[in-house]
């Protein structure tokens, strides 16, 4: 597909979208367009807007009451999982080295053959640190058992 003007993706975007929305949006932008109002002033205005209603949100989440989306809270992945993403990783870049260097008929020709190889060597990397692996993960976790760290936090 060739794409000449810039004005078909902006067209392809409005098409693609919800036809209510397009058609709130499309009022909006005539009723700015009408009105002769400045375009920096107008932005500046909703600037403000935006800036009172995230104060108001910081306000409300110090107070309690909170009318956003839950939050969703990201645990920090354990010594033992760290390890194993690095064991994988080494065996990854093990795995590369031993992949032919001349196989453009199987993973094909330039960037895009060296992408499907290191796809496929960090698949495997992965594959052979979830068993048992080759004892590099072992190791670090023996020799750095879990306790408290530099700053005294545990974990």
């Amino acid at each position: 597909m060739i794409v000449t003007p810039t004005s078909d993706l902006v067209l392809d975007v409005l098409d693609a979208a919800d036809p209510v929305a397009q058609r709130a949006a499309t009022a909006k932008l005539d009723a700015l367009k009408s009105s002769g109002a400045d375009f920096a002033a107008t932005m500046d205005a909703e600037a403000g807007k935006a800036a009172d209603q995230s104060a108001a949100k910081v306000t409300e989440a110090q107070s309690g009451v909170v009318n956003g989306p839950p939050v969703q809270v990201i645990k920090k992945p354990g010594p033992d999982e760290v390890y194993r993403k690095f064991e994988a990783f080494i065996l990854q870049t093990f795995v590369e080295t031993m992949l032919p260097k001349e196989s453009e008929e199987v993973f094909g020709k330039g960037t895009a053959g060296g992408v499907w190889k290191s796809m496929l060597a960090e698949q495997l990397g992965a594959q052979l640190a979830k068993g048992k692996g080759i004892g590099i993960a072992k190791q670090l976790a023996s020799a750095h058992p879990a306790g408290p760290d530099v700053t005294g936090k545990s974990g």
